[in-house]
């Protein structure tokens, strides 16, 4: 029993122990507020239930030497508590908190107001807190972040030792190792781990050799002799390779463009020192890719999407560059790749606005008066400027002008009511401009719908027409509908169907016929009595009210034409004229058919009779044309008998007068004697015209021999005609004389 309770004594010892350890402010510095609900002890030993923290936000980092123009965004806080509504106020706190970073206390947007030294102070640690505007009533429980400054490599490598010294014996053989020299730099292990130095061999005689990655010194040359020369000085020198690519790119650049290359360097020659680059790790992996340029050996950075500068104003990337061919035998020595990081900044560019929907469907009612709001286009500038938008219509999509639209504020409106009837869409689009730039322009397609009013009355859906058979009062009335009658309607289907089909209220108690509603959008009409007779009446006209579905509803009255018909004994139509039924009294078809033979035989008749008497005008006997036209009575006007004859081209300069002696030519019928006097007296007047007839004549006629007397058909060259007869005519065709008649003469002199 002893040796029982000396066990539970150590026991409990040993918990009280590890319960103090577990409190101990060593452990304590570890804990941090869990994310997750726990429990904890009231002060009754009760367990409580703590809620679960609802803090998000993005890693939290800011670059060292940072020297931009604006403070740097470090992150955001973002409680899931918080609506947007502008109630939540944030608060922070801690190392470096309203001189190094401070707050927005509506967004939860930290920056960093002053550059920052990773080699002085490597990370901060802040506390965060989110609490009610108005009370500052908690409603988070405080939570503890970290800040951390991302390194540069802005710190050279520095050797161990400021001078090495070594001894190697003499003739040693080549590649005899003489010592190892090292190097390392304050940076972060990502940029200063000397493992990545490279060294070389910047002053010294080629009698010995430095491993580039180790920093092996080692023999270069065989046989050194110690009393040839004891004693050589060799300058290392031990550098980074280029580890961090600072590149950008416009937000305006489009996928596929190149935003800049990286190069690894390979001593190997050949296909051992092919190298291949591939993206590894960043945060922007999703934006940009990397392809290999093997002629130059280099890796070529391209956009693979769209970068918004707004959004985000820089990415990092993690570049690895890789042997393609690895010998098998040396693959201990590998890992054969190495890894770099890319700096990416975006650039602003001026972008042109955006809408806030890739399409707009608006509606508004048929018939509406103009000014009628139709809805509303809205769009902003992306860029930082937020420069103001201005809207406009294309006209090109509304030649109508049914539209007009606020350019500040991007309402439609309508200019005249819209009939849906006629177009129950319209489809306009709308530009959106920055009134600073208004090269910067947007488009965006507005389809507007143009709802139904219950503005048409329903019709018949055809031209109908019933037709009923005459009989007496005692044959017994058929069943069967007249004609089937249905409606159209040009409104919507809301606004049309069902019809309904009756009557006018005054006629409802029509004796002849009755309309009976079938509820299918169809009414047939029937006969109420039967003994029609076509003689007493042939044709009846029956109003038809057609009503449709709409609210309120529309009505229209259609008239319907009956007509009475002669029919077989099988109830076949024969007959619905009642003009011929008449006539069938009286005279038969084949009357009718000879009366009109006997027309149409009497109009021929007439036709023949007028051509030929139009024949017989015709002469019997052929004559030229110009002679059958010819009239005396011109030649025998007064003017010429009383010897004076007007010119008819040219104005006279002065009368003329007849010479005494002189007599008029008689009234008579010799035209031979006619013409030798008018002849005469136009050789001695010189006012009269150059011809000697009124009427002038380019052709003969079809009858004569002669054909045309154009003098552009005339032979002018080898002609045999005799024109001494030209001496004859008189002063007037002197000229004409002495050019023809003098011909034959001149021949001869010659």
């Amino acid at each position: 029993m002893k040796e029982n309770y000396c066990l539970q004594a150590a026991l409990v010892c040993l918990g009280m122990l590890c319960h103090s350890q577990a409190f101990s402010p060593e452990w304590r510095s570890h804990l941090r507020p869990s994310f997750h609900g726990h429990h904890e002890k009231g002060k009754e030993g009760q367990v409580l239930q703590r809620s679960k923290r609802g803090w998000v936000w993005n890693q939290f980092f800011v670059i060292e030497e940072y020297t931009g123009p604006d403070p740097v965004l470090v992150g955001r806080l973002h409680s899931d508590i918080d609506s947007g509504d502008g109630n939540i106020k944030y608060i922070l706190s801690g190392e470096g908190a309203g001189t190094i970073f401070v707050i927005d206390d509506k967004s939860g947007n930290i920056h960093a107001t002053k550059t920052l030294d990773r080699e002085e102070r490597a990370q901060y640690t802040l506390m965060a807190q989110a609490v009610d505007r108005d009370t500052n009533r908690p409603l988070e429980p405080p939570s503890e972040f970290i800040v951390k400054v991302q390194d540069i490599n802005d710190n050279p490598p520095e050797f161990l030792h400021e001078t090495y010294h070594a001894n190697v014996p003499e003739r040693s053989n080549v590649g005899t190792s003489v010592i190892q020299v090292t190097a390392s730099d304050a940076d972060d292990p990502t940029y200063g781990n000397s493992a990545k130095l490279v060294y070389s061999i910047l002053e010294g005689q080629p009698y010995f050799s430095v491993e580039a990655q180790t920093g092996i010194i080692r023999t270069a040359l065989p046989n050194m002799d110690r009393e040839a020369k004891e004693e050589y000085h060799v300058v290392i020198q031990a550098k980074f390779p280029q580890s961090v690519y600072q590149m950008s790119v416009s937000e305006a650049a489009v996928p596929g463009e190149e935003v800049g290359r990286v190069k690894a360097k390979d001593p190997d020659i050949g296909e051992n020192g092919l190298v291949t680059y591939n993206i590894v790790d960043g945060d922007g992996m999703e934006l940009f890719e990397i392809t290999t340029d093997y002629e130059t050996q280099e890796g070529v950075v391209k956009l693979k999407k769209p970068v918004d500068f707004e959004t985000k104003r820089a990415y990092s990337l993690k570049v690895e560059a890789a042997n393609v061919h690895i010998d098998p035998k040396f693959i201990s020595n590998g890992p054969f790749k190495d890894t770099v990081t890319v700096k990416i900044a975006v650039e602003d560019a001026d972008e042109p606005p955006m809408f806030l929907a890739p399409s707009y469907i608006h509606e508004v009612q048929e018939n509406a008066a103009a000014g009628t709001v139709v809805g509303r286009v809205h769009a902003k500038d992306p860029d930082a400027a937020n420069s103001p938008i201005r809207y406009s219509i294309d006209r090109h999509t509304d030649l109508d002008r049914f539209f007009t639209i606020n350019p500040e504020d991007g309402f439609i409106k309508t200019t005249k009511p819209l009939d849906r009837e006629e177009t129950a869409w319209l489809n306009i689009s709308v530009f959106a401009a920055e009134i600073h730039n208004r090269h910067q322009e947007a488009k965006v397609p507005v389809a507007i719908r143009v709802l139904d009013v219950n503005d048409n009355a329903p019709k018949f859906a055809a031209p109908y027409e019933g037709f009923i058979c005459e009989s007496d009062q005692t044959k017994p009335l058929s069943n069967q509908p007249i004609v089937t009658i249905s409606a159209d309607d040009k409104d919507d289907t809301a606004n049309g169907p069902r019809f309904i089909f009756s009557l006018p209220p005054e006629i409802i108690h029509n004796p002849n016929f009755t309309v009976r509603d079938n509820r299918d959008n169809t009414a047939g009409v029937y006969a109420r009595r039967g003994g029609f007779s076509r003689q007493k009446q042939d044709l009846y006209l029956l109003p038809i009210v057609i009503s449709d579905g709409g609210i309120p509803p529309m009505s229209s009255t259609n008239t319907l034409t009956i007509k009475v018909c002669g029919c077989d004994v099988n109830g076949a139509l024969l007959s619905c004229n009642a003009e011929a039924y008449i006539l069938n009294a009286g005279l038969s078809t084949g009357a009718l058919i000879a009366i009109l033979a006997c027309i149409v035989i009497l109009l021929v008749i007439v036709v023949l009779f007028v051509t030929l008497r139009r024949q017989k005008k015709e002469p019997l006997i052929v004559f030229e044309e110009d002679t059958e036209a010819f009239d005396i009575a011109t030649l025998q006007n007064p003017d010429g008998i009383n010897g004076f004859i007007p010119r008819k081209d040219i104005k006279p300069e002065y009368q003329y007068m007849p010479r005494p002696g002189l007599r008029p030519a008689p009234n008579s019928v010799d035209v031979d004697d006619f013409i030798n006097t008018r002849i005469q007296e136009a050789d001695n007047d010189p006012t009269a015209p150059p011809y000697d007839s009124i009427q002038i004549y380019g052709y003969e006629g079809r009858g004569s021999v002669a054909g045309s007397l154009s003098s552009l058909e005339s032979a002018t060259t080898d002609s045999d005609l005799d024109y001494d007869y030209l001496q004859n005519w008189g002063p007037r065709f002197k000229k004409l004389a002495d050019l023809y008649g003098s011909k034959d003469t001149f021949d001869d002199d010659s």
